[in-house]
């Protein structure tokens, strides 16, 4: 049985149902293996603000020795707010990504913390209906502030349209940022090396946990790097194929039929 000290979740495709639910067998063996003294981190693209209702299920809310990492691994905090590391845009990085979009005839949305910029377009943005927690202030680029950072940058767009301009980004670009989707309609654009594996490495460093220690589960293609990452990485089911590809365990369920518990009950909670 593997020495495991952390457990990192994603939250959407994983450790929730597609109804957005926690289920109880799942909120009881995540309970079982913090009662271990066994870390449990949400890892996710969501700013904190939209966390508050899961962190309260899991009863981390609030906690100074409970962390969470955020905006695919851009902000690193605890669960009180108070941040260990962060990693942002410029207004001349969003600038950028507004110009590529604009020619690519995409929406463009620039979070900072728990608002959301919506960048006016000819192409209306799908992001208010993912996380209808935040705060949304339609804005034209020209109002955008100078002087403010943001944490990162999404495209919400249907998915055909979306998946044939994604192969016609300049590829520079893929040099400059970290470009990946988190879901169908969803393009996420995040700081250059800004993952969640180097999220999690910044708060092992803190915990003084070793990366052979960490186990995370994810299905997304923003779950690639920390499930190649970690000592232990488990793709789900539903997962997409170069996720599975990496992974040292791939659960014979999805997260609808509580694939997260099954694999810690398996890897973590089971007596040898």
């Amino acid at each position: 049985m593997a020495d495991i000290k952390l457990i990192a979740l994603d939250l959407d495709g994983t450790l929730l149902t597609t109804d957005k639910r926690l289920t109880d067998r799942t909120k009881a063996t995540l309970k079982a293996a913090r009662d271990r003294g066994i870390k449990v981190v949400l890892t996710t693209g969501r700013p904190l603000k939209a966390m508050d209702f899961f962190l309260h299920e899991l009863g981390t809310d609030g906690q100074e020795d409970e962390y969470t990492i955020t905006f695919n691994g851009g902000l690193v905090q605890k669960n009180t707010g108070e941040i260990l590391d962060k990693t942002v845009f410029s207004y001349d990085d969003v600038a950028r990504l507004y110009e590529e979009t604009e020619k690519l005839s995409l929406p463009l949305d620039a979070i900072s913390e728990g608002t959301v910029y919506q960048i006016q377009s000819d192409q209306e943005s799908l992001y208010a209906k993912f996380n209808p927690a935040l705060t949304f202030v339609p804005v034209d680029f020209e109002d955008l502030s100078s002087q403010m950072t943001y944490n990162k940058c999404v495209t919400a767009f249907a998915q055909e349209p979306l998946d044939a301009a994604i192969q016609k980004i300049s590829p520079e670009l893929f040099d400059q940022y970290e470009i990946f989707k988190s879901r169908e309609m969803l393009l996420e654009w995040s700081p250059k090396n800004v993952h969640k594996a180097t999220g999690l490495a910044k708060l092992i460093s803190h915990l003084e946990i070793d990366q052979s220690q960490v186990m995370v589960c994810g299905d997304e293609a923003n779950d690639l790097s920390m499930i190649e990452w970690a000592g232990l990485g488990v793709a789900m089911q539903n997962a997409v194929p170069e996720v599975k590809a990496v992974a040292n365990v791939v659960t014979p369920m999805t997260n609808d039929e509580e694939a997260v518990a099954w694999a810690i009950e398996e890897y973590v909670l089971k007596e040898n």
